[in-house]
């Protein structure tokens, strides 16, 4: 096999292995996650009148933002964030770290600009946790995820985001129990799916 012929080979070697698909186009910049106590707002108030009382939501909410290496790219198409959160067990007794997690899908997400996503917490998902209206943060032990742009992985971001300083991907380890008893909810899923709309990523619409 001539020189000609051998580095033919290894171009085409490399490029099986390594195709451009897998080439990282984006790099991401990352927040910690935010752990906040918000309260539901009261919407209906002129509309009818009926007495409730507003109830504490809690809300994940991570900021980002997101640079391409092809500078005329103004948004990204398709911005997928996989939640985790570790809370404590609600078992009477137990001592264990229970799991929970959320995919939410984005669209048209805006490059080179501060973009905010989030998951809630219901009033009575709080309870069913905690036993009590009342939010403590230090019932929930980490909360973390894995950002995919365009079906990529930024290569800033190959690890995930995470609350604490340990960047550990610690929702792989396998000493957490998955909990389907409560679900985390998109912000659409929420009272506050119409207010600070262009503060978050828009959602992509479920057919």
């Amino acid at each position: 096999m001539n020189i000609k012929s051998l580095r033919t080979l290894l171009t085409a070697l490399v490029v099986m292995a390594f195709p451009s698909s897998a080439i990282a186009q984006y790099i991401v910049e990352v927040d910690k996650p935010e752990i906040v106590e918000i309260l539901e707002p009261d919407t209906g108030s002129d509309l009818a009148n009926k007495s409730f009382k507003q109830k504490d939501w809690l809300e994940f909410e991570l900021k980002f933002k997101i640079e391409a290496k092809d500078s005329k790219k103004l948004f990204a198409d398709r911005v997928n964030v996989k939640w985790y959160v570790a809370a404590e067990d609600p078992t009477k007794g137990s001592k264990r770290l229970i799991l929970l997690e959320k995919e939410v899908k984005h669209v048209n997400v805006p490059i080179g600009e501060d973009v905010y996503v989030s998951v809630y917490l219901s009033p009575n998902s709080i309870m069913k946790l905690t036993g009590g209206d009342k939010i403590n943060k230090s019932d929930f032990e980490e909360v973390g995820g894995v950002i995919t742009v365009d079906g990529q992985v930024p290569v800033s971001a190959n690890k995930g985001f995470f609350s604490s300083s340990k960047k550990k991907v610690w929702w792989d380890s396998g000493s957490l129990s998955r909990y389907d008893k409560v679900s985390l909810l998109k912000k659409d899923e929420t009272p506050f799916q119409n207010l600070w709309f262009s503060r978050y990523a828009e959602l992509q619409v479920e057919k």
